[in-house]
């Protein structure tokens, strides 16, 4: 089991394949194991490294909550640097599209390139009585619910209307696991996230991808980063929702390869010219 010591924090990872270096993110209800399927799909290609956020899965607890998605990206940043890496693709899903938007954004010679999938937008997609309201409740829920509660009640909205059984179990099991520190954590850094002024500065290629009936960051939210980003490509994946890499990880798979893909092509060619 790999971890490595970030500043306080020990970080859990999951590591597999050769090749260059995919980091991916994983989202508010989840953890490393949620990457399973990508993992083993991507890894013939890339070094797929899916970690767990501080307060999440194996990784050790904060000393007291995060704030802020900044410092999520901090955190990012001393795990790449632990792992020497000079540059990465980062993925990140949901709130962890937030993460990667945020380093992308102030490490920009770190990323090679950027995929986001079913991201949020936060406070910036709410009201100041619905921001405050959404917060209210997801700590209320932290400290009233067991997690196993909280996973009945939030798992049926993050995926399709009719999900494989199999893929609503796992999804379940994964967010029982779930710990008040992670969550507040995440919780307080939606209420503070609006990152509507950095997207247009994001200079590396983007893909965006959406769940197609996504309930939770539909995919007018994604239309909104793909406008907002230049030198984006968007995608959406057929009857899945918010937890579309878990309900259709074949799809999932294919889409982030094609992309990654054509960037190589790209490169090469260029090269290719620089010599003719």
């Amino acid at each position: 089991m790999p971890y490595l010591q970030v500043e306080d924090l020990k970080i859990h990872y999951e590591i597999e394949g050769e090749g260059a270096p995919l980091i991916i993110l994983h989202g508010m209800g989840n953890n490393s194991q949620s990457w399973k399927k990508q993992l083993k799909g991507l890894s013939e290609h890339y070094t797929v490294i899916a970690w767990d956020a501080p307060g999440y899965g194996k990784s050790s607890d904060p000393t007291t909550e995060l704030k802020e998605f900044k410092q999520f990206a901090d955190v990012l940043k001393g795990f790449i640097d632990s792992l020497q890496y000079e540059s990465v693709t980062l993925l990140g899903h949901s709130m962890g599209s937030a993460i990667a938007l945020d380093f992308c954004y102030r490490f920009p010679h770190m990323v090679d390139a950027l995929i986001i999938s079913d991201a949020t937008r936060g406070a910036a997609a709410l009201s100041k009585e619905a921001n405050e309201q959404k917060l209210k409740n997801r700590l209320t829920n932290i400290e009233t619910l067991e997690p196993k509660e909280l996973a009945a009640l939030r798992v049926t909205e993050l995926l399709s209307p009719h999900p494989a059984p199999e893929v609503k179990k796992e999804a379940e099991r994964i967010y029982s696991q779930i710990r008040p520190m992670g969550f507040r954590s995440v919780a307080y850094s939606l209420f503070h996230l609006n990152q509507m002024e950095i997207l247009p500065r994001i200079s590396v290629p983007t893909l965006v991808i959406c769940g197609e009936l996504d309930k939770v960051t539909p995919v007018s939210e994604s239309q909104i980063f793909h406008d907002a980003i230049k030198n984006s490509t968007f995608v959406t994946i057929p009857l899945t929702g918010h937890l579309c890499y878990q309900e259709d990880p074949n799809q999932f798979n294919s889409i982030v390869l094609d992309f990654l893909t054509s960037l190589d092509k790209g490169k090469d060619a260029h090269c290719n010219a620089l010599f003719d």
